[in-house]
């Protein structure tokens, strides 16, 4: 969706629970669950005494990016993706956190099998969000779809500490647009009947796939809501923006959305990236932070089981010149130190000099570990494999850095966040 939308008070009002009692639920057995300020407020749960002032997570140097603020940050402008450097100036006196990505990883878990447990039809879209269809689960739990809604928000905050809404429909569009619009800690409700009510008096900016650029077209056209595009003749919509996109929008308009939950979304790549806080033209640390990204890398394939046969990396230099450089392997990997060569290899060989502002490892061609063509039971990559196994175990008892390459306890170059915001 593009910009966030709002309905008019009176009309937001219709979709929320009056004196207890919910709108008609009946065939709403879509629900988009949505954590509030995920970030923020694991962070504020382990630390109780910031829940009364503004706190922003994100990477706290001057090339840092907001991941995620909480609602009273957020009161002074404060926003997702939004450079950590111009956060400071909207709200200098909030708390600014460095992410904990482990800890959220590990409440994400927790909170995904809480859905899991309710129905099996879970579509994971972040850490922080996912799509249910309890259709098949409401006679087991003898509840409707808005008393799943509140049973998972309790059972959420009971057991993990934080808040997150929820919104009930009868299509995944409609309920992830009313789930962002009873933010945060609320549930609303779109009856199957009354879709186009819901719908119609939103900006065009509202409807899935329309960004800005999309948005200005259509209002230069006259077309400023959802009910001006479903109005519009479908020939009269293809010539303003496109045959594909015009059919898209004009179904979303009249209400049509025939997406089911795909409860396993198989992953294309896996990688990490770092911008550094410095540009580096030092060939010795860009190696020391493929060795750090590659052990990420290699470390999120084993815990999903999952090996890969193409390595690649991501290289952009100052100016932002970005490049891409890969290699397919004979025999998909896992291991860190093969990624890793392959990546120094890459480097060296297909990388010219220059200051570099970000680097970034990326393996490709995934399958599932049991799957994968096998190495040979003496090849030294399998002594490397065991090790890195043992300490993947060691880091789970213990903690992330537990075990690490020699070569990575030393000092390490300033860096940014180490993963991508996501717009909250």
């Amino acid at each position: 969706m593009g910009r966030s939308a709002s309905l008019p008070r009176g009309l937001r009002d219709r979709f929320r629970a009056r004196d207890g009692v919910w709108p008609d639920d009946t065939g709403c057995r879509m629900l988009h669950v949505d954590m509030d300020a995920f970030y923020a407020s694991v962070e504020i749960r382990e630390r109780p005494e910031l829940a009364a002032v503004p706190v922003v997570v994100g990477g706290i140097g001057g090339r840092g990016v907001v991941c995620s603020a909480n609602y009273l940050a957020r009161e002074y402008g404060v926003r997702s993706a939004m450079p950590t450097a111009h956060a400071r100036r909207l709200a200098p006196h909030a708390v600014y956190l460095p992410p904990q990505f482990d800890l959220y990883q590990e409440v994400s878990r927790g909170v995904m099998a809480i859905f899991r447990d309710i129905t099996p039809l879970v579509e994971p879209l972040s850490l922080d969000e996912a799509f249910l269809d309890v259709g098949g689960a409401l006679r087991r739990l003898g509840l409707t779809p808005g008393g799943v809604g509140e049973l998972i928000r309790a059972r959420v905050f009971a057991d993990f500490g934080v808040t997150c809404s929820v919104g009930v429909a009868s299509t995944k569009f409609l309920a992830k647009l009313s789930s962002g619009m009873c933010k945060p800690d609320g549930m609303m409700v779109v009856p199957a009947s009354a879709a186009l009510e819901f719908l119609h008096p939103l900006p065009v900016s509202a409807l899935w796939g329309v960004g800005a650029k999309t948005a200005a077209r259509l209002e230069e056209k006259g077309l400023e809501t959802v009910a001006d595009v479903a109005a519009t003749p479908l020939p009269r919509l293809r010539r303003m923006i496109g045959v594909a996109m015009a059919e898209h929008l004009f179904a979303l308009a009249a209400g049509v959305d025939e997406r089911d939950v795909v409860p396993v979304s198989r992953e294309k790549s896996i990688g990490a990236e770092e911008t550094f806080e410095v540009d580096h033209h030092d060939r010795a640390v860009l190696r020391l932070e493929l060795l750090r990204l590659s052990e990420r890398a290699a470390g999120s394939l084993r815990a999903k089981g999952l090996r890969g046969r193409t390595v690649s990396i991501k290289v952009r230099f100052s100016d932002f010149t970005t490049i891409t450089r890969s290699r397919t392997l004979s025999v998909a990997t896992d291991v860190t130190q093969e990624i890793y060569r392959t990546a120094v290899e890459l480097l060296d060989g297909q990388v010219p000099p220059g200051a570099v502002r970000l680097i970034g490892v990326r393996i490709e061609g995934l399958d599932n570990a049991d799957s994968a063509q096998q190495l040979i039971f003496d090849a030294p990559e399998r002594g490397w494999r065991e090790a890195e196994q043992a300490a993947d175990q060691a880091r789970s008892r213990f903690g992330s850095l537990a075990v690490r390459p020699a070569s990575l306890l030393g000092n390490s170059p300033e860096r940014t966040a180490e993963f991508e915001p996501k717009p909250e």
